[in-house]
């Protein structure tokens, strides 16, 4: 069964491009997903089709009114037949990482609300929303570009789409980051290949991957080794890069 993914916007012309090219649009061709832009103004009241309104308590700015977000999720549920996962794209948000792509590239169905303004009302984020994703630690205008980069993040996930090996071995898998890579020529302007790629050990190989991992994390992002997965000899290996460094 095909993930769907309903991405819920006032600007769904927005979320064309990123659909239209790569790795999405194969997974589109393939049907591996369905992905459905859905205009919140559809599910608005008046002839204004107005969704926001000013908040109780005064305050700058314009607020999401709670009626078109839980009738278009309500609609889209029922439209899908399938358990949904409703995330709200927020800055206030749990960080978006790794482990929940893969999670959420498990379910049947996603819906992402994107937030303009100065954010929804709060009977959204506790009735409503099952999770509330930040991708970042800054502030956009909405929500559409940070759905679009959870959609690919997830819909590269899903199985059939690339291959499975290749993903164990990107960055993050395991909570490391991935090993340098090379291509030719050998030599470009004096700066040459390690020989280890050049000598046909797969062994070996493997062994220096596995190390220039450990060292690229424990260089550039520390934090995720705690996570890690490691051998006693990869611990001793750490803990000589923590004594180089002192």
């Amino acid at each position: 069964m095909a993930l769907r993914i309903d991405i819920v916007t006032i600007f769904p012309a927005m979320l064309h491009g990123p659909f239209s090219e790569s790795i999405i649009k194969r997974a589109l061709d393939r049907g591996l997903v369905q992905i459905n832009l859905v205009d919140l103004r559809d599910y608005a009241r008046g002839k204004h089709r107005q969704v926001d309104d000013a908040p109780y308590g005064g305050g700058r700015g314009m607020i999401f009114k709670p009626e078109p977000l839980f009738e278009a999720v309500e609609d889209l549920k029922k439209e899908s037949g399938a358990a949904a996962q409703v995330v709200l794209l927020t800055p206030r948000g749990r960080l978006f990482n790794q482990a929940m792509a893969c999670q959420m590239a498990q379910q049947e169905h996603l819906i992402l609300l994107c937030g303009r303004y100065e954010g929804v009302d709060e009977r959204v984020c506790t009735q409503l929303v099952d999770e509330e994703i930040s991708i970042g630690d800054y502030v956009l205008a909405g929500g559409e570009l940070a759905a679009a980069v959870v959609a690919e993040a997830v819909i590269r996930l899903v199985p059939g789409l690339l291959d499975e090996e290749a993903l164990a071995e990107e960055s993050f898998a395991g909570s490391l980051l991935e090993y340098p890579q090379y291509t030719r020529p050998p030599v470009y302007r004096g700066m040459a290949v390690p020989e280890i790629l050049l000598s046909g050990n797969h062994a070996e190989i493997a062994h220096w991957r596995r190390r220039q991992s450990l060292r690229r994390t424990f260089e550039k992002r520390p934090d995720l080794l705690k996570d890690a997965k490691l051998t006693p000899e990869e611990e001793l290996f750490l803990k000589q890069l923590a004594e180089d460094q002192q």
